[in-house]
């Protein structure tokens, strides 16, 4: 059992309006409990937890100067949120965090009016942000009012284009913005690219109340013939010293290396900020991830993500693994191929641990290119390799790919190059809930023409798929599969090339035959078991690929059975639509077939356990189970007895 700790101060606060009558070293000391009260409450359900430990001297300063909810205070990617939660009202379900019926892992509209916006994609705080301010000049209205838009975003996240698409029109806007950029050099992988430089040297010198020391007395310094262009010397010294000169020709004034672990920095230059501020500005502060905990500040990842811990030493309370999870089975698999194919490299963007690439970048480091966090550069990238003569793997999550879809059409699939997509968390992923689900990905990939789509049922099937995709170039192509340990089936030494488009048969049995694509084969073998004991032998397929798809195996399973059944970890649209299509260009339903498609419901399923999520999505054995009696009229016939 988690010892609670002793917050006297954090007891007296049930909303930002208690913190306004806390002096400043009330702040501090608040700061502190806050930090121990995040530690305990994450230690009980596991979640994100460095990033929130990070900001938490910047959660209670803004709250503490800012009128939220009036105040728009909207939070980049918001895994870091935890500590706002608790200080908005929300400390007593802190232990629901992530779990079913409980507080989102993110910011979330509907959960309180202190999450203005909800977020848990990078790099949309400084563009919604806009919106707010834009819209309360334009006389919009909330039901709390619009004050000031304050983005808080990560150093990480301002790698991505979208954020300087926001800065770019915020400058040329002028309204009233507060950024605050939050560098702690690292979002979930250690920086990568220029912009991480140019944090880094703006930084390296001397602190920056020296700097503006210097800045503030450097009239005096300059010969009297000069004095006259003081405001431009001083401008010049800033410059060069302070180092903000790309936020400022973006339009923004710049303030800033600041420490954003010392509230006698930050308390000042926000109150400032707040009074005198008239167009867009920008706030550098320089915090350290996991900070205050120390098995957090030492883990490479800041203690980016945890399961449930002890929070006396860090360690983690992880259930045994059964089976390898389908991330290393890629990761392992793709450096075995790339030992004797030197064409065989990889992309990912900022995820190189959670797409299994850690590994690959161990083994070929000048083959594994880590974009931060820009999809829609990494999936050009990629076309960009292939088109030079590589086999590019382009590593990314389901839920992350759709922000590089433009660029899978225009830049992959119109010129057919051979850009292989590892999609990993497919399906839905749990805790994460709806934001990061990985639901859409075959709908809006096998709809595009020459591409093909495929969907490992296991990890044996997944190793597979890997060697399918290095072996195929023709045209892009695509293989998805969930997150979590495998099944447990036996794993050979080496992946087999597929033929394209073929599938296999699991099962021959009669009257009604189950077509499935992707992991729910499982749960289609225990139906099946169920079934069995009612006197009913379904066959079953594993369809393997969305396209192209398996034309003759789809007919004969039609012509052989009364009624066909598939089912996908999908959105409608994807596999059993294009199933249908097939069926209906062939006149199958002209001579009677019933058929029925499986998918997820058209609705965002909050967090939950996968296994519950499944539950609510109606994807898992005993509705399979109760599908196909209802298809073969066994349901009917026993209420009509009853």
């Amino acid at each position: 059992m988690t010892m609670k700790p002793e917050t006297p101060l954090l007891d007296r606060i049930r909303s930002p309006q208690d913190m306004k009558r806390l002096s400043d070293a009330e702040l501090r000391r608040l700061a502190d409990e806050l930090r121990a009260e995040t530690i305990a409450a994450v230690s009980e359900t596991g979640g994100h937890l460095g990033a929130g430990l990070g900001v938490v001297e910047l959660t209670v300063a803004l709250h503490a100067i800012f009128d939220t909810p009036r105040d728009k205070l909207i939070w980049d990617v918001s895994h870091q949120a935890y500590p706002h939660k608790i200080l908005t009202g929300r400390r007593d379900r802190m232990k629901t965090l992530r779990q079913e019926g409980g507080l989102s892992g993110f910011t979330k509209r509907s959960e309180s009016p202190y999450d203005p916006f909800g977020a848990a994609h990078s790099s949309t705080s400084i563009s919604a942000a806009l919106g707010f301010a834009v819209a309360r000049d334009l006389g919009g209205t909330t039901p709390e009012g619009v004050g000031d838009a304050i983005a808080v975003i990560g150093d990480g996240a301002m790698s991505a284009g979208m954020a300087f698409e926001a800065m770019n029109n915020a400058g040329a806007l002028g309204k009233r913005l507060i950024v605050i950029l939050n560098d702690n050099e690292m979002s979930i992988a250690p920086p990568v690219g220029a912009f991480s430089s140019y944090l880094s040297r703006l930084y390296a010198g001397a602190p920056f109340q020296e700097f503006k020391a210097a800045a503030k007395g450097a009239v005096s310094l300059l010969p009297g013939p000069f004095q006259e262009g003081a405001k431009r010397a001083k401008e010049l010294l800033k410059s060069v010293a302070v180092g903000g000169t790309l936020f400022e020709e973006l339009g923004f004034s710049y303030v800033g290396p600041l420490d954003g672990h010392d509230m006698e920095q930050l308390l000042p230059v926000l109150r400032t900020v707040k009074a005198r501020a008239t167009g867009p500005m920008l706030i550098h502060v320089i915090t350290k991830k996991g900070k205050g905990f120390a098995p957090a500040e030492r883990a490479r990842d800041g203690g980016h993500a945890t399961g449930k811990f002890d929070p006396a030493t860090g360690e983690q309370k992880k259930a045994a693994s059964n089976a390898p999870s389908y991330t290393n089975v890629f990761g392992e698999t793709l450096v075995k191929l790339a030992e004797s194919d030197s064409r065989i490299c990889a992309v990912t963007a900022a995820m190189p641990d959670g797409t299994g690439l850690k590994l690959f970048d161990g083994r070929f480091p000048s083959r594994c290119f880590d974009v931060g966090i820009a999809e829609q550069h990494a999936v050009t990238f990629a076309a960009g390799l292939a088109a030079g003569g590589m086999r590019p793997f382009c590593a990314i999550y389901s839920t992350f790919l759709q922000r590089g879809y433009d660029q899978v059409v225009h830049d992959v699939a119109i010129q057919r190059l051979p850009v292989r997509f590892a999609i990993d968390r497919a399906g839905l992923v749990g805790a994460d809930g709806a934001t990061h689900a990985g639901s859409f990905d075959t709908a809006f990939l096998a709809n595009l023409p020459g591409f093909v789509v495929m969907a490992a049922a296991d990890e044996a099937e997944l190793k597979h798929m890997v060697a399918t995709a290095a072996a195929h170039d023709d045209g892009p192509i695509a293989f998805r599969y969930p997150r979590g340990e495998g099944v447990g089936v036996p794993l050979p030494e080496d992946g087999t090339p597929l033929e394209i488009g073929k599938g296999r048969m699991i099962q021959e049995g009669k009257g009604v035959a189950i077509l499935s694509f992707g992991t729910r084969l499982a749960e289609v073998e225990k139906a099946c078991e169920a079934l069995g004991a009612r006197g009913i032998t379904p066959s079953v397929a594993d369809a393997r690929f969305a396209k192209p798809l398996d034309r003759d195996l789809i007919l004969k399973l039609a012509a052989e059975h009364d009624a066909l059944i598939t089912i996908e970890e999908g959105a409608v649209g994807g596999f059993g639509s294009h199933v249908a299509q097939l069926l209906a260009d062939e006149g199958v339903f002209d001579h009677g077939l019933k058929f029925r498609s499986m998918v997820l419901p058209d609705v965002f399923i909050d967090q939950a356990s996968p296994e519950a999520m499944y539950r609510v999505a109606k994807l898992g054995a005993e509705d399979i189970e109760a599908k196909v009696l209802d298809v073969l009229g066994v349901t009917r016939l026993a209420e009509r007895k009853a």
